[in-house]
Order: C-alpha cells, then structure tokens, then sequence
C-alpha cells in the first residue's frame, strides 16, 4: 500500500475474528461471497464462486489504470460439495477415472477453472496482462477421508496422506505462476517453496524500499521465477500442534534437500524419509540412518525454540472414555 497499490480480498478468510478481518489486516476491499450451505442438486447448490469472480472482475476493472492486489481464494473445492446442476449432470455422464472418481468434485474443478479463466480474460480484454503476474496456488493437499456427503474427494497419489496430514499429500499444493516477459511460458521448477515466500517475493516485485526483516519466515524467490539463480534456504519447517478432524496428528516436520522429517508430539517418535527416492514416504530411515535422523530433529526443534512456537498443553479436563459423536457433516 505505500507504494500506491490498491488491494481487494475475496472469498475465503478464516484468519481471525474482530481486529483480523481484512480491512483491519489492510485490504481495501472485502467480498466473501457464500460458502455453499446447499448440497447438490439443491437450489442454493454452489460454492459462490461466480459472486466471488464477478466481484473480483468489478474490482480489477475499476481500479485498472492503478497497481493492485487482488486476493481471489475461492471456497471451491473444499467442503460441503456442491456446485450447479448441470455440471454434475455433465461429470456423472462420463465413465469414472482409474484414481478420480467423484464426478461432483471434477464438476466443481470445472467450475472453478472456468471462473479463473474468466479473470484471466478480464485482464486481456482490459490489455492488462502483459503486466500483471497471476498466481495459481492451493492451502493444502485433497481431502481423502471421510468428511461429510460425497467425500472421500480425491487422491494425492502418489503422495501419502491428505489434508490435515504432514505427509507430502498433505503439505504439497499446485503451484502455477504467469507473468508474461518475466517467466519462460512451460518451464517447470523443481526447488520447492512455501506460501510464506509470497511476501518477500512480493515486495520484491512491487520494488518495496527496505530490507526484509531478517526474522520474516519466507525468502524471495524471483530468482526462481526468473530463472537467474537458486534461492537461499537452509530449510522448510512446518508446525501443527493440534487434532486434525481428518484424522492427523500434533506433529512437526522439516526439509533439508531430498530429506524430511516428521516428529509425533505424542510419543516423541520420528519419521525420515528421502523424497528423491521414495516420494510416497513408505520407507522410514531412522534406523539406517540414525545420525541423518538426530540432526533433523535437533534443527527442527532449535527453529520452535528460536520462534517461539506454542506447544500443547495437557488439558486437565480430559477423560479417556469421554466420546464425541459428529454427524460427518463438518465444514472445515
């Protein structure tokens, strides 16, 4: 914003209550659209993404003689399934894929990509891509337990796991980016990068005055983009000291190359694995390689220390025979 961008959020939130929502966290503009209450084949069937492109649309082409922000985080795919009738006609048709199999969810992929794909025709018509860089990028691996009506949703194979889970399908996403002139159209990157290099690498690009702060998480990676050199990055380090109602686990994890780590908070065990080989982590290396295991360990648990990251708490109030009943019908 002191560079003179205009920045508009649509869609999904769920960064905090009063004092976080995103005019109070410096956007300008807010549309969260509905979250799709409707199950298919229901009147209200849908995920909102059509309010949530047009609003976007709206925004970008009344702002489009300045620098903007545009956040569009679409509440497809996630659950409750559900999308307009006749797409799921039009999946249900076709014979089901050999891994993918649930025509609902393909018909809300299609609906979603028909959406992004109207933003990227905006910025055409409006002869604004030629300057204009346009992420694709998910907040986590497909859902693949049961969750409600219609799931499990899909597979990550080969990946391990799904959301919720520190295993690759859970914590690996798509990744697409286009800035006509600046990145070569069909390469492909193969280092890996996190959502917390949007920032530096933003600022990078918005030519931001000032250092970023030595403690900020994430590291530009325009290099990358570009394709003028590697990063710098010792490590990527997740955290998550909590229940997944997928089903995962309080647990840490950390990368350093072809290597990653998974520590369970519960018993203190570990898990090793070398993703260059065995990408679907079926082969834990503690044992073989002991040394390889402590030294993970010890960096993952100096980077809590050194960022202060909260741990879990006995709660005094739990009994082991107490039972919670859902009706799977869970939202998140």
């Amino acid at each position: 914003k002191p560079r003179g961008y205009v920045c508009g959020a649509f869609g999904k939130w769920h960064l905090g209550g009063h004092g976080f929502f995103p005019q109070q966290q410096g956007f300008d503009y807010y549309f969260e659209g509905n979250m799709g209450g409707g199950y298919p084949d229901t009147k209200d069937a849908g995920k909102g993404e059509w309010d949530i492109t047009s609003a976007a649309e709206k925004f970008i082409r009344t702002n489009k003689s300045k620098p903007f922000f545009a956040y569009v985080a679409y509440h497809s795919v996630h659950i409750p399934l559900n999308v307009r009738h006749d797409l799921i006609q039009k999946y249900k048709a076709l014979p089901p894929g050999q891994i993918h199999t649930n025509y609902i969810y393909a018909a809300m992929i299609d609906s979603m990509d028909t959406c992004v794909g109207r933003l990227i025709d905006t910025l055409h018509s409006l002869k604004l891509d030629k300057h204009t860089i346009v992420i694709f990028f998910s907040d986590n691996g497909g859902l693949t337990v049961h969750e409600g009506q219609h799931t499990p949703a899909t597979s990550n194979a080969p990946f391990r796991e799904g959301k919720g889970y520190l295993h690759e399908g859970g914590i690996r996403e798509p990744f697409i980016c286009v800035w006509p002139g600046v990145i070569k159209p069909g390469s492909i990157c193969d280092t890996s990068v996190c959502s917390v290099d949007f920032f530096p690498t933003f600022k990078q690009i918005a030519n931001v005055p000032g250092d970023i702060d030595p403690n900020v998480d994430g590291v530009n990676i325009l290099p990358l983009l570009k394709q003028t050199g590697p990063i710098q990055r010792d490590a990527l380090y997740w955290h998550y000291p909590h229940y997944a109602n997928q089903g995962g686990k309080p647990g840490g994890a950390i990368r350093v190359g072809d290597f990653k780590l998974i520590e369970n908070f519960e018993d203190g065990s570990v898990e090793l694995y070398n993703l260059k080989t065995d990408i679907s982590e079926q082969i834990n290396l503690t044992e073989k390689m002991p040394q390889k295991a402590f030294e993970l360990e010890a960096k993952l648990d100096l980077w809590r220390r050194t960022t202060g990251a909260q741990m879990m708490e006995p709660n005094p109030n739990y009994h082991s025979d107490s039972v919670i009943h859902t009706t799977g019908n869970l939202s998140e």
